[in-house]
């Protein structure tokens, strides 16, 4: 990911916001059902909707992780990009095992619609944190072709300091939490959240 993609920034109603959240349901609800993910057809949903947007689905019981899944580039209609994210999270997640009916029952969904992504310009680790916005910036890493990771802007609330912050990044990555070198490559995102379901 050497690159970074642009759309247009639509603002999204209230009623978009809850349309995405009842979606995502769906599509989880309609796998258990049916075995099969839910078919989404964007052209029956609001222009707004139908957009090429990046969403991450985060899903939580007991407000405990169940499944996180995501894309970081606008590749599909918003709508669509949720329902494929909420189904994989909830039944692809190599850290879970599929969804139960019963944990569907308990099932709290987060979503996040990332902004286009830029590449940061930075002369040390020191310097990169110095210009962090802790609780606003999502960040992706990238070391060469077989490191990378991303942390939502809604992990500050878990990793509050920004050293901490960073690190944790490197290790998600793959890499040790002191390593550094002049090759890494750090973009910087936001992210439109739409809270969890009750």
């Amino acid at each position: 990911m050497a690159h970074t993609y642009s759309i247009r920034m639509t603002i999204l109603t209230p009623e978009h916001k809850q349309t995405l959240l009842d979606v995502a349901l769906s599509s989880i609800e309609h796998s258990l059902i049916n075995n099969e993910p839910l078919m989404v057809k964007p052209e029956e949903y609001a222009l707004e909707l139908q957009e090429p947007r990046a969403t991450f689905v985060t899903l939580k019981i007991n407000r405990m992780l169940r499944g996180c899944i995501g894309m970081l580039e606008a590749v599909r209609p918003l709508v669509v990009d949720v329902a494929q994210n909420a189904y994989a999270a909830a039944f692809s997640d190599p850290r879970f095992s599929a969804m139960s009916r019963s944990e569907f029952e308990l099932l709290n969904i987060h979503i996040s619609i990332l902004s286009p992504f830029k590449e940061m310009q930075f002369t040390s680790q020191e310097d990169l944190i110095s210009q962090l916005e802790a609780g606003k910036d999502g960040l992706i890493l990238e070391e060469g072709r077989y490191y990378r990771g991303t942390f939502l802007p809604s992990v500050w609330h878990s990793l509050p300091d920004p050293y901490n912050f960073v690190t944790q990044l490197k290790q998600k990555a793959g890499l040790a939490p002191d390593y550094w070198s002049e090759t890494i490559r750090i973009y910087r995102y936001s992210a439109e959240s739409i809270p969890e379901t009750e």
